[in-house]
């Protein structure tokens, strides 16, 4: 499921990378020891899941949480794991749009079955590693993409950006989500490169079907329409 991205928000380093390892077979994870950092990260809404700490410096993570839920369109599955562990807390967590609250200590398989549990809720994830959207069927496993019974013939990143849209479905996606989702934020490539990759994803889908359900918002982005 190396298609999903998993942004965790935690200071203690050393906990940090240890749910980077907890969560790598899940997706790409970045991580972030500084809340005003995780937070700019995650206002860039290309993140599938985020697993956020309360207690960080500078900001807190109920401050971070308020501030992407006043934006509607930062609708990712937020965990919220944290030492605070009182019933207040935890009510405060889920009035501010949390999705899960899980207290430390933990245990792994806990935080899996949580996180795969969002991920699913929120349709990054379906049974078995597969993402059902209208007429396509992705295996996230063995990352292929077939569509009314045909499989589509797709490179490496014109994989990525159709799972990008799967993932999202009728949700507007600009240039620049798209560039930061599949090249990141330091790649030195050109934004006209996401033009290239559109025009052959578009034609291997009109190939295999009559339909063309990814339709460009002028000077905005794309929107993949389920019902095209």
């Amino acid at each position: 499921m190396k298609d999903l991205k998993i942004l965790v928000i935690e200071d203690d380093e050393d906990l940090a990378q240890s749910l980077k390892l907890f969560l790598d077979d899940l997706g790409n994870v970045t991580l972030s020891n500084d809340g005003f950092d995780g937070q700019m990260l995650g206002e860039d809404g290309i993140y599938d899941l985020v697993v956020l700490d309360l207690m960080l410096p500078e900001i807190s993570g109920f401050e971070i949480l308020k501030k992407w839920r006043t934006t509607d369109k930062l609708d990712m599955p937020v965990l919220i794991l944290t030492a605070k562990d009182t019933l207040s807390d935890k009510v405060h967590g889920f009035q501010l749009g949390a999705d899960d609250y899980l207290t430390k200590p933990f245990h792994r398989e806990e935080l899996l079955l949580r996180v795969k549990a969002l991920l699913r809720r929120s349709g990054r994830i379906g049974d078995e590693n597969q993402l059902v959207v209208g007429n396509f069927t992705a295996n996230l496993k063995n990352r292929t993409v077939t569509l009314s019974d045909t499989e589509l013939d797709l490179n490496g990143k014109e994989y990525d950006l159709l799972i990008y849209f799967l993932q999202n479905p009728e949700t507007i996606i600009t240039k620049e989500q798209i560039f930061d989702r599949l090249w990141g934020f330091d790649s030195d490539t050109a934004l006209s490169v996401i033009e290239v990759y559109m025009s052959n994803l578009r034609k291997k889908i009109k190939q295999a079907s009559d339909i063309q359900p990814i339709k460009t918002i002028r000077n905005v982005g794309y929107i993949l329409e389920t019902e095209a």
